[in-house]
């Protein structure tokens, strides 16, 4: 197998009338998903071939049709969300330089003026377009599974976005590893919660389509009504929750499981952020017979390279990033890139294998500078990923989070984690979720708290497991964190927040 388009394929063959992919009050079939790609992949393989078509629209079934599309012409595909700012869909645009878009009605005048430059397709003109199975069988004869997949957009360290390009053999390699590890089936119904330009919607897209289950997208706007989210999911009959840890502590965060528990869930599998243990705690109460892992992995390593499945007996300090994937090879580097064999030494995380993407995109400096030649191999060529993050792994050979290396900081001659900080005030039981942050050019550590506890209460408790210079000099009290687009608590926002609700204590 060397393209994903098979999975499609395959389904036509033994799940041809059953629905794919359900959106609010749409649905389609198998057999009409593929239809559809297919009149869309016919347009594009008569004027391209293995190159970026953007995709510029909401997390729709148009979306994912226009996807599908553009792989079956053996192009790759790059979703641009409509609503990001102004300058990154400039600095995005000026990357990809596409010389396609597709877009829907709602977004054609937007998507008009932002790519003068390129042909601008409708994607209700292209599913009327008629099937040439001659000129996509042509384009799937010269695809190579080392062809791009995907271009995912991640934040860069100037201000500028990267775009991670990842292959179909690393889809397919970890799509047959992930749904082989965990039990799915043709019957699963998967909730989309990722938004599509986010590497974690990667896992629930194929592992559908691989496995001939349903998809069931979810509109942005059910995670403002955890009411509405809840009536959703169990509404469809949901069995798998691959989300980000943000998205379910919102759940419990409002008690949403007092409201209603989606009991066809079978399988709760969180990444993103380290999961509070009192969050997890609500949902395995909850859900007592379901599988509930822990996953990790940046989005230039294809989804994720390490996991744990969560032991129920267990009753845990810190959740473990657990240990690597089939076929992947995960290892610590010290700060002289020499392996770290010592249990409990804390080292950057790296990765190879098949998994490793294929670099940014029109970015070879940054691309060279984080995918690079494996230090410990001097024999061939071996290109891994430095993740930037930092872990250690114990006696077990399970891998422990650390924090990012840029979550390290120097204060007062000492060198602390932020993640420690985090860590010491969610172990206070009124506080239900918090958040430490580095005002660097006033050279403070702040802090943001989600519960109904005094200010100098907290204080006084991290006085206790803290040493006095690892206590926040100041403390908020919020109602709820801001988010990012992929669902991950927005510190930078944190950072812009006004001084003058930050009360000193």
């Amino acid at each position: 197998m060397n393209n994903v388009v098979e999975y499609v394929e395959n389904n036509l063959l033994i799940n041809k009338d059953k629905i794919a992919i359900i959106c609010e009050d749409e649905k389609i079939t198998y057999q009409d998903l593929a239809m559809s790609s297919k009149r869309v992949g016919s347009f594009i393989a008569n004027n391209l071939f293995n190159e970026p078509v953007v995709v510029f629209m909401d997390k729709s079934i148009n979306a994912l049709i226009s996807f599908l599309g553009t792989i079956y012409a053996g192009c790759f595909y790059s979703l641009i969300n409509p609503s990001l700012p102004k300058v990154r869909i400039q600095s995005i645009k000026e990357t990809i330089k596409t010389k396609l878009v597709i877009t829907d009605d709602e977004n054609y005048a937007l998507a008009k003026q932002y790519f003068s430059d390129a042909t601008v397709k409708n994607i209700n003109e292209l599913k009327e377009y008629p099937i040439n199975e001659e000129i996509l069988k042509n384009a799937l004869s010269k695809h190579l599974s080392s062809d791009p997949l995907y271009i995912n957009f991640t934040s860069g360290s100037t201000g500028n976005p990267k775009g991670v390009v990842i292959s179909h053999q690393a889809v397919i390699d970890f799509i047959k590893e992930f749904t082989e590890l965990f039990p799915f089936a043709d019957n699963d119904v998967i909730a989309n919660q990722a938004p599509l330009d986010f590497d974690v919607s990667v896992k629930d897209i194929y592992t559908s389509l691989k496995v001939g289950g349903t998809l069931l997208l979810i509109p942005k706007k059910y995670f403002s009504a955890p009411a509405s989210l809840l009536d959703y999911l169990c509404e469809h009959k949901v069995t798998t929750l691959t989300w980000a840890v943000s998205a379910l502590c919102l759940i419990t965060t409002f008690h949403g499981l007092d409201y209603k528990v989606p009991q066809t869930v079978n399988k709760v599998l969180f990444s993103g952020e380290v999961m509070p243990m009192k969050h997890l705690k609500i949902w395995q109460e909850k859900l007592p017979n379901a599988l509930f892992v822990n996953l990790y992995g940046p989005t230039e390593i294809t989804c994720n390279c390490l996991y744990h499945v969560i032991n129920k007996q267990k009753d845990y300090e810190k959740i473990p990033l657990g240990k690597p994937f089939p076929n992947e090879r995960v290892f610590l580097l010290d700060e002289n890139d020499l392996l770290i064999t010592e249990k409990n030494k804390v080292g950057e995380i790296c990765v190879s294998g098949v998994a490793v993407g294929l670099g940014y995109y029109n970015n070879k400096e940054i691309t060279t500078k984080h995918f690079c030649q494996n230090p410990l191999n001097n024999h061939y060529n071996e290109i891994i990923y430095k993740t930037g993050d930092l872990a250690y792994i114990d006696a077990a050979n399970d891998f422990y989070f650390m924090g990012r290396k840029d979550f390290q900081i120097k204060f007062e001659g000492h060198r602390i984690e932020l993640e420690e900080i985090e860590k010491a005030m969610m172990d206070i039981p009124e506080i239900v979720r918090a958040v430490v942050i580095f005002k660097e050019e006033k050279h403070k550590i702040e802090a943001f708290y989600i519960g109904n506890i005094k200010k100098e209460d907290i204080k006084e408790n991290l006085k206790q497991v803290l040493p006095s210079y690892m206590v926040p000099a100041k403390f908020m009290q919020v109602s709820e964190f801001p988010l990012n687009k992929n669902g991950k608590i927005d510190r930078q926002k944190l950072q812009e927040l006004d001084e003058k609700k930050v009360v000193e204590v």
